[in-house]
């Protein structure tokens, strides 16, 4: 793989612990209910080949796909893991309170069920889908089970805001402070910052979402159909809740090109079949400077980082 050339695959000998401004952070609640998935008038989805086939998509409970499990191969197209909230309430006309539940409900957060027959019992937001507007939850299998589409869900939204103190000019988003402190990120001098990921993917193959005016809600899609370059980089062993770099990008003020940049994304929805699209990346980090270092850990994945919570 390309990877080995590009980066260090061994962790950097100086390991410096890293300052935020959490203290400073507001946390505030956010509320949705589970969805339903979607069916169109045609329910047919036609590949870049010229193939179609009907395919399980967004929204609902996902019973059998959660974080750490593969995020390419399935029968499927943009299927979330776990549990998709929505907020359906309509503020003067306007889907605000949709926008709100989507730009404050940072990954790591805790989220409460508070109706339905699972009441009380509690999980993590996982991530953020753009275009549906959805934000995703892990639960406990047992948990699963006493869920109903229809359930509300309320977000203890804290991260908006998040900073690294002693690194300015690299912005850091959608992320709960206590779930970036154990990520493995280190300070390794001269204004860089090292961060654990499981692949690196070229901007070049980067789909749908790229040039949204802002990163702080929805993903954008990593394309797997140019076969070449999924093998070089390994791509076809995405899971869901890797941490991935997004090479030659930035996504500080918006998703674009950008060399010599470096995103940090969370891979939160499944491969799909439609040109322009693919496992999503929700962005958790960026710098225009490439002062980001990815470093190859095949444990960066946040069903090992909730372990640590």
């Amino acid at each position: 793989m390309r990877v080995h050339q590009l980066f260090n695959l061994e962790p950097h000998n100086r390991c410096i612990m890293l300052t935020t401004n959490k203290d400073q952070l507001v946390c505030q609640s956010v509320i949705g209910e589970i969805t339903s998935p979607l069916g169109g008038i045609n329910p047919y989805r036609i590949n870049p080949d010229g193939h179609s086939d009907v395919y399980p998509g967004v929204g609902g409970i996902t019973y059998n796909v959660r974080i750490g499990d593969a995020a390419c191969g399935l029968f499927a197209d943009h299927v979330e893991p776990g549990v998709s909230i929505s907020n359906f309430t309509q503020f003067q006309g306007q889907p605000g309170p949709n926008r709100a539940l989507n730009i404050f409900s940072c990954v790591g957060n805790v989220a409460k069920i508070v109706s339905g027959e699972a009441q009380g019992k509690t999980g993590r937001v996982t991530g953020k889908h753009g275009g549906i507007d959805h934000v995703l939850i892990d639960f406990e299998p047992e948990i699963l089970e006493e869920l109903v589409i229809g359930d509300k869900i309320q977000i203890k939204g804290f991260g908006c805001g998040l900073s690294l103190t002693d690194f300015p000019t690299v912005k850091t988003m959608n992320l709960d402070p206590d779930l970036l402190a154990v990520m493995g990120m280190q300070d390794i001098g001269d204004g860089k910052i090292e961060v654990p990921v499981t692949h690196i993917v070229p901007a070049k193959i980067m789909g749908s979402g790229i040039g949204h005016s802002h990163s702080n809600s929805g993903d954008y899609d990593i394309q797997l159909f140019d076969r070449p370059t999924v093998e070089e980089y390994g791509l076809s062993s995405l899971r869901f809740g890797d941490i991935v770099a997004i090479t030659d990008a930035d996504a500080t003020y918006g998703r674009i090109y950008k060399t010599g940049g470096v995103v940090i994304g969370v891979i939160v929805h499944s491969d799909c079949v439609l040109a322009g699209h693919g496992p999503g990346a929700m962005v958790a980090m960026a710098s225009k400077e490439g002062l980001i270092v990815p470093r190859i850990d095949s444990t960066a994945n946040l069903k090992n980082y909730f372990a640590k919570l």
